[in-house]
């Protein structure tokens, strides 16, 4: 059994002891950092050994109120969509900039609240979230419309110019989800911010500890007041952010059946929804691959971020002879994979985000053994001063039936679900035998076959050769249950403009 000495820490950045040390965190709403209007607070913990760190605000319904209220008067009134838009692209590249003199801060908030290892935080999830600010800076003042060549015939002999204005759509409200904490409301803003909207953004209960350090970074950068406001609470409070009437669209990821209640709650005032949710992902590995390769890629497709990620390859398909050879690679590297609190240099693996998600994670891992599934792999949990965290032991399941709930439902943690299959047609069927659409992987050297398999699967990313590669100029979303509007991108600036058509007679 490991001990704490086996996990010697990092220590804390001054800026995250001061950080924490504020006291009960509180709400941004209209440039004001402000209590709950209920006076609650609730704590939130470190997911590697239960304790807590933080007090925040627990919002609800008058809280959403507030916000939404100041996001309206700065849209309505304030000077953010009255912009030339060079002038809000040089604020919002302004934020990227002061998130990357603060990467080592916000890779450990990031760490201490998600439970994600420190090394991955800093190399990828703040990294992308500042090249994501400074890529919709960079189409600020690119949002352009048309003219069009029109000639009614019941007009016959007259002149008209008609073009179109593109328009920020209002006020949105953005509720984050707690895998990716930072990175996932750089998604959201980065769009909305560009095209002159204004925002009210609930992170998730369990992680909102960046959403809070970065709203006070847009504060420095020059966000004017109400540009961006950030509450923090439950599902109380997602709920009345997407019931609210004053809010104009609203932006989701998390799971599908979350997915689903936003929109019965959009069609109170008919307001535009994105929903990013879940998946249930594909991965296909041809015997004709580079069998080490694709084994090492869909080891890290599954297990990266502990396997909480949507885009997850928790449904793993081998060809014929080469299955024996693919999971067991996997396995063995599962038995090694070091787990541990995020803010060791050691850990490979941290915990779950919550008790909740561990206990949620276990059950499937049960409840496949006791269908018959042949649990495989899995590594040592810390024990020591951790025995307390929230682990998991990654595991590979064999000799799983399509019918199992481990196959079908999405478990959001290190598990994945290993089977064969024998020629292109029968895995084309099987991958797209889910409710699910958002990502695939490919592993082939046959690049005919390979984009044969990519046009039948029916998936918003597949990936070749290849697995969670991201970029903020490429689109990302689903098919399915897995949502419908894209993240990323140029196409996200559709999310937020619509279009006003303007006709003059000559």
């Amino acid at each position: 059994m490991s001990t704490v000495a086996d996990f010697p820490t990092v220590d804390l950045h001054t800026g995250v002891q001061q950080f924490l040390n504020k006291g009960a965190l509180k709400h941004l709403i209209g440039g004001q950092w402000v209590p709950a209007a209920s006076g609650e607070t609730f704590p939130v913990h470190n997911p590697a050994d239960g304790s807590a760190l933080a007090d925040v605000a627990r919002g609800n319904a008058e809280d959403i109120d507030r916000a939404v209220a100041a996001a309206r008067h700065a849209f309505d009134e304030g000077p953010w969509p009255r912009m030339s838009g060079r002038e809000r692209g040089r604020i919002i590249y302004r934020l990227g900039d002061l998130i990357e003199q603060h990467l080592e801060e916000f890779a450990q908030l990031e760490s201490l609240d998600n439970g994600k290892p420190l090394t991955v935080a800093r190399a990828a999830d703040v990294p992308l979230t500042v090249e994501h600010f400074r890529y919709y800076a960079g189409w600020a003042d690119k949002l352009e419309g048309e003219t069009i060549p029109v000639a009614p015939p019941y007009a016959a002999g007259a002149r008209y110019l008609n073009y179109t204005l593109r328009e920020p759509v209002g006020v949105v409200g953005q509720i984050i989800p707690w895998n990716f904490p930072l990175l996932m409301a750089a998604w959201k803003l980065g769009a909305a911010l560009t095209t002159g909207c204004c925002v009210v953004l609930k992170p998730a209960e369990q992680t909102p500890l960046s959403a809070l350090r970065l709203a006070e970074l847009a504060q420095e950068a020059g966000f004017p007041d109400g540009v961006l406001n950030v509450v923090t609470g439950f599902g109380e409070a997602g709920a009345a952010l997407a019931n609210h009437g004053l809010v104009d669209k609203v932006a989701f990821t998390g799971s599908t059946e979350v997915g689903h209640e936003i929109v019965k709650a959009s069609a109170g005032n008919l307001k535009r929804v994105t929903l990013e949710l879940g998946g249930k992902s594909p991965n296909v590995v041809f015997q004709d691959a580079d069998l080490e390769e694709a084994a090492r890629g869909a080891f890290n497709a599954i297990f990266f971020n502990h396997g909480q990620c949507c885009c997850a390859g928790s449904r793993l398909f081998v060809e014929g002879r080469a299955y024996d050879e693919v999971v067991e690679r996997i396995a063995d590297m599962s038995k090694s994979i070091k787990l541990g609190p995020g803010m060791s240099a050691d850990t490979q693996m941290g915990p779950m985000v919550s008790k909740e998600q561990q206990q949620r994670v276990n059950s499937y891992i049960d409840a496949g053994a006791q269908a018959g599934a042949e649990p495989r792999g899995g590594s040592s949990l810390p024990g020591g001063n951790y025995d307390n965290g929230y682990f998991v032991q990654p595991t590979v399941f064999t000799s799983v039936d399509p019918g199992m709930s481990i196959v079908r439902e999405e478990i959001f943690g290190p598990v994945v679900c290993a089977m064969p299959f024998d020629d292109i047609e029968q895995v084309a069927a099987q991958a797209n035998d889910t409710e699910y659409g958002l990502a695939a992987g490919i592993w082939t050297k046959d690049i005919a076959k390979a984009h044969r398999l990519a046009d039948a699967i029916h998936a918003g990313t597949v990936w070749i050769n290849c697995y969670n590669m991201f970029d903020a100029a490429s689109p990302f979303g689903g098919y399915k249950s897995s949502g419908y509007g894209r993240e990323m991108g140029h196409h996200a600036l559709d999310n937020y403009t619509q279009t006003k058509s303007v006709w003059v007679q000559m």
